[in-house]
């Protein structure tokens, strides 16, 4: 069985991986304080966001750093497969970034401190991205 794992991914895929992974799980037992924060922060971003409860969107979060987490880390999952989970995670964070004016310097794109973490984000959509487009060249070759 071949697997559809490239070694050019290997370094975007294990990192990002290994980071989002780590955040989900330490997210998944988050206290009331840092639930209440980023639901918070989410749901000024997102008001629609506002109806669910904290405890529960902190649940959520994890999750979905788990799962995007782990597809990236999986070797039996496609390489695009794993670009979509991350592009699609990252465009996310990148949403609430791009929404939140406090997170940017004022009248700029460039972050404020309080936006740093955030901003980083724009890393793991550059890996996905590149997950995706060595998926489609790789199709174009066979």
């Amino acid at each position: 069985m071949r697997l559809p794992l490239r070694a050019r991914t290997l370094p975007g895929r294990v990192t990002t991986g290994g980071y989002l992974l780590h955040s989900g799980l330490e997210h998944w037992n988050g206290g009331e304080e840092q639930a209440e924060g980023l639901h918070t922060m989410a749901s000024n971003a997102f008001p629609f966001l506002k109806s669910i409860p904290a405890r529960r969107f902190l649940r959520l979060l994890s999750a979905a750093e788990i799962a995007t987490g782990t597809a990236l880390l999986a070797p039996v999952v496609p390489p695009a497969l794993a670009g979509a989970a991350l592009t699609g995670f990252s465009g996310g964070m990148l949403a609430l970034y791009a929404r939140t004016p406090a997170f940017r310097k004022p009248g700029s794109i460039w972050p404020s401190q309080a936006g740093l973490g955030v901003s980083k984000d724009v890393w793991m959509l550059g890996i996905g991205l590149d997950l995706l487009a060595g998926a489609v060249a790789d199709r174009r070759k066979h």
